[in-house]
């Protein structure tokens, strides 16, 4: 094989200070971008606890749409980028650029139209009526029709993630993160010329911030001077290259619709409890999503490490990176959590001053928050794994979360034993066996199937 685009910086750079270098960026990044969710819930917030609860029902769809777009199919495109990064092809790096942009268009294309059209069976399915409703109609109306702008900045993102540019992506991200909390104080509340707008003003200012970055991204990766450029012309569609994308991505995406399923579970069990339970679960869940992006700083570090070792074949120093970003992740996660879990009252007094939210959102953070280092463990080797491109396991700890939760709350009330902690608890061994079973299945050699390392890359060696 010849020598990679970087001369194999990777392959001999000290684990842990390379790590902490490349997932810098991205953690400051995404707990930026998930301060200025915080910040927009307060804003909503001010308006009453039923539009704080139609954006508790919202803002898993919201999640998803990131989780999809950045994580799943984000994953697989930057775990590419790495692995064609370690074996030296520009072009096949290239062309995977240009095929992840149109998978990025179909894919909002195609969850625009879902929304767009059965919005309101969606969540009124999901225990929505009256006020709640038509919050969360508002919202989504407005989302989802400007959805393409999301997919398109985490698709360029995961782009520059895997070539190991973490600065320029959260640069953009960081940028898109001010623009979108300006605008929400704006629009939401009402400043100068502008009459409130509420949970609508919410929507678009997502949109305007996200826009910004998937502009600068674009100008970024589309200079001339750039080693492996995005090209818009002169690279013939290939299947393979989308069957590359997608058979990661579609595997990696269960999992990730099985955790965002997991939180709409839970919000529809809670919805049937009140406004305020859904409410306070909405403000003590949003720390478990805070928890995401905080975690996938170290995993898009290990994405690009991952895949880079595994594009040259070293297989075995590439399950150190792994457990490394993991344990990090863990310790991390579950101290914050444990912070929480003790100080409740600093998160659920800042968003409403709604007793029976507070009091809900207390109940999560004292039962789940201690659990966090498995979220944290599991939600590493998630993201790790797409570097591998070996998905399958870290997918199946989602599902299991997720039919546990959902046949556990069925269960609730079924035998009439429903109650937000009953359904608190529901979550919290949720996350012990999903942090489990990937842990586990990487002990076990999940990384390692299919091995031995030249058949990763029967294109590369091809072409």
């Amino acid at each position: 094989m010849s020598d990679t685009i970087y001369n194999h910086p990777l392959l001999s750079a000290p684990i842990g200070k390379t790590m902490f270098k490349l997932a810098t960026p991205n953690s400051v990044a995404m707990i930026l971008t998930m301060m200025t969710s915080a910040a927009e819930a307060y804003f909503v917030g001010l308006h009453g606890v039923i539009p704080l609860a139609g954006l508790a029902l919202v803002f898993p769809m919201f999640m998803m749409m990131n989780m999809l777009s950045a994580g799943a199919v984000g994953g697989a495109i930057a775990g590419l980028m790495a692995r064609y990064a370690g074996s030296g092809d520009v072009k096949g790096a290239e062309a995977i650029a240009f095929h992840a942009i149109l998978v990025a268009v179909a894919l909002s294309i195609f969850f625009a139209a879902i929304f767009l059209l059965a919005g309101t069976h969606i969540f009124s399915f999901l225990g929505a009526r009256n006020e709640v409703l038509a919050q969360a109609l508002s919202y989504s109306e407005i989302f989802f029709t400007g959805v393409l702008v999301i997919w398109l900045a985490n698709t360029l993102g995961s782009i520059l993630r895997g070539l190991g540019e973490m600065k320029a992506t959260a640069a953009w991200t960081i940028f898109a993160a001010f623009v979108q909390v300006t605008t929400a104080a704006i629009l939401i509340s009402g400043l100068g010329p502008f009459e409130p707008m509420g949970i609508q003003g919410a929507a678009y200012a997502a949109l305007i911030g996200v826009s910004f970055s998937t502009l600068g991204q674009a100008a970024h990766l589309m200079r001339r001077d750039r080693k492996i450029r995005l090209r818009l012309s002169g690279i013939v569609i290939d299947w393979f290259y989308f069957k590359s994308i997608l058979s990661i991505g579609s595997t990696a995406s269960i999992g990730s619709l099985c955790m965002i399923g997991t939180s709409i579970a839970v919000s529809a069990f809670a919805a049937r409890l009140g406004p305020e339970a859904l409410a306070g679960y909405g403000i003590g869940a949003r720390l478990e999503f805070i928890m995401i992006p905080v975690v996938f700083g170290i995993g898009a570090a290990c994405i690009n490490m991952i895949g880079v070792h595994f594009g040259a074949g070293q297989i075995d120093r590439a399950h150190r990176i792994g457990w490394t970003g993991a344990i990090s992740a863990a310790i991390l996660t579950g101290g914050i959590g444990l912070f929480f879990s003790i100080f409740p009252e600093v998160l659920s007094n800042a968003f409403t001053d709604n007793q029976g939210a507070r009091d809900a959102a207390e109940l999560y953070l004292k039962i789940v928050a201690p659990f966090y280092g498995f979220f944290g463990l599991g939600l590493c080797l998630y993201c790790a794994a797409q570097g591998t491109g070996r998905v399958a396991w870290a997918a199946f700890g989602n599902v299991a979360r997720f039919v546990f939760v959902l046949a556990g709350g069925w269960l609730l009330y079924r035998y009439d034993n429903v109650s937000t902690q009953n359904l608190y608890w529901l979550v919290a061994v949720g996350m012990v066996i999903y942090g489990t079973i990937i842990t586990t299945s990487v002990w076990l050699g999940a990384w390692r199937r299919g091995l031995p390392s030249e058949a990763l890359n029967d294109k590369l060696e091809g072409s």
